[in-house]
């Protein structure tokens, strides 16, 4: 099957090498999944903590203490605490929005700095909190700071970085996520053990940490060789940039491409509207569907509520807080692998496989609880460890696939025309799917208990087929090239037609 297979390796390819420019200006970008991760893990922790509850959510508390009646898989479910944790995406859907044009008139750099700026606000907020408004108005904060950053800093990675690396380095920010969710359940698991129950307030505030690393290198580092173009038709500042980024005078190559790919942008007054249009409707169909996969692997049920799942099946407050520190130990692990695999074995068998791995756990928990979590009481330690191993298992498959990938590739797919449009619909999509599941998950647990593993896994299985028919192989191809895989693609070529640049097969010489 020739989509699959890409353009070959080294083809296609610039000069340069990996400059600590380029990897000092990846991290800091990634700092921005770091805030993400943080405030994924947070949220799940700290809505599991005794104190917490009894000053928010005293309904929560009480029936969580109280109602032997009420069934295991019920006990959590209430609309304000669900509004809560999903408060935070709706404004990041919102706000990713505004950011396409932010993006794409001011720069990369404007909107991280944006970003950075909007989470010190809402962790201030949080950790001060003394109502539910001010709680939840420190969430909306957080929210639009991350629409901006992650519909930004995707793309200023995948533009800084050389193509044949562009999949490690973007996946820098997926670890950044995993990380930050790791960072979040070890500073919750310490902070409930502090007397005086206010050990939450530290939780909440702590995101103000990578959110300042994101802010000053906002306004240290270099914009991107293509927002330099779009935005200020700076062709010397562009080519200088370019020049140290790749650690050579020769560019000529790369640099004509943008230009190109820029005269392109500049004839684009309305992408959103650009987009809609045919040839560009499997950037269209991807902007959406991976996002939305992405979030109907269930891995929102992990991340958001993994303290209170794990109560669930009875385990006790701080055990459940360090079983979640022992998921995302694998979760990080896994996503260092695909950092080191993904430009070698490709986007498409990581996919693969890490839905094989994430349908067939999530049947073999379905099944497990099926059969030994009633409706009152819990497991046994030695079965809820068994949980514990599986949900271990599980989450390891979608560090080494769609939690990198979801971000990655969407990045990767845009011609620069629509790339801001492109990826503020992927957020949208994702954050929007973010808050649907966070506002309703407690909900779900409550009615279809142990069978909504039944029912993410059945998503699995065909997000899995979606990409093995759908997606073409993009490793090792420059970012202003992909479009020209569509258009060899078996069923995206009668939308974007049939004629290849025969150009990106040519070896470097």
């Amino acid at each position: 099957m020739a989509f699959a297979e890409g353009i070959p390796g080294e083809r296609g390819q610039y000069n340069g090498k990996v400059t600590l420019l380029v990897v000092l200006s990846c991290v800091v970008a990634a700092s921005g999944g770091l805030i993400f991760g943080y405030d994924l893990g947070v949220s799940g922790g700290v809505t599991s903590m005794d104190p917490f509850l009894k000053k928010f959510f005293p309904n929560v508390y009480r029936r969580m203490k109280e109602g032997t009646k009420i069934s295991n898989y019920c006990k959590f479910d209430s609309q304000l605490l669900t509004l809560f944790t999903s408060s935070l995406y709706l404004s990041g859907l919102v706000s990713s929005l505004f950011a396409s044009t932010v993006t794409r008139v001011f720069g990369r750099k404007a909107s991280m700095l944006v970003a950075g700026v909007a989470v010190l606000i809402g962790s201030a907020l949080g950790g001060a909190a003394s109502n539910l408004y001010m709680l939840v108005f420190g969430r909306l904060f957080l929210g639009i700071g991350l629409g901006f950053g992650n519909q930004s800093i995707p793309i200023y990675i995948s533009e800084m970085a050389l193509p044949k690396h562009r999949g490690a380095m973007n996946i820098i920010f997926d670890t950044g996520v995993g990380i930050g969710v790791l960072i979040a359940n070890i500073i919750n698991f310490c902070t409930e053990k502090i007397d005086g129950g206010w050990g939450w307030r530290i939780s909440l505030s702590m995101a103000a940490v990578p959110a300042s690393i994101l802010t000053i290198g906002a306004i240290i580092l270099p914009d991107t060789p293509n927002s330099l173009i779009q935005k200020d038709n700076n062709l010397e500042k562009a080519k200088r940039v370019l020049q140290r980024i790749r650690g050579t005078n020769d560019v000529q190559r790369e640099l004509d491409d943008l230009l190109k790919a820029s005269s392109i942008s500049k004839t684009t007054k309305d992408p959103f509207k650009k987009i809609l249009q045919r040839k560009y409707r499997p950037q269209l169909v991807m902007a959406a569907a991976i996002p939305f996969f992405a979030q109907m692997t269930g891995i929102n049920v992990i991340t958001f509520y993994a303290p209170i799942l794990f109560r669930t099946i009875g385990l006790r407050e701080s055990s459940s807080l360090l079983s979640a520190v022992v998921i995302r130990c694998f979760n990080v692990g896994c996503t260092f692998i695909s950092m080191f695999v993904v430009d070698k074995q490709g986007r498409r068998v990581l996919f693969m496989l890490g839905g094989i791995q994430m349908l067939a756990t999530q049947v073999t928990i379905g099944g497990f609880m099926t059969a030994l979590l009633g409706d009152h009481g819990g497991l046994s330690k030695a079965s809820a460890y068994v949980v514990l191993v599986l949900i271990c298992i599980y989450i390891s498959g979608f560090g080494l696939s769609w939690g990198p990938l979801g971000w990655l590739v969407p990045s990767e797919i845009y011609p620069l025309e629509i790339r801001s449009a492109g990826q503020s619909i992927t957020v949208a999509v994702s954050f929007f799917f973010c808050f649907l599941i966070g506002q309703t998950f407690l909900a779900m647990l409550c009615h279809m208990k142990a069978g909504i593993f039944f029912f993410f896994g059945g998503w699995v299985a065909l997000m899995t087929l979606f990409i093995y028919f759908f997606l073409p192989e993009t490793k090792n191809v420059p970012i202003e090239k992909v479009e020209q895989l569509w258009k060899e693609h078996w069923f995206w070529k009668r939308f974007v037609g049939d004629e290849v640049d025969n150009s990106i097969y040519k070896l470097d010489k």
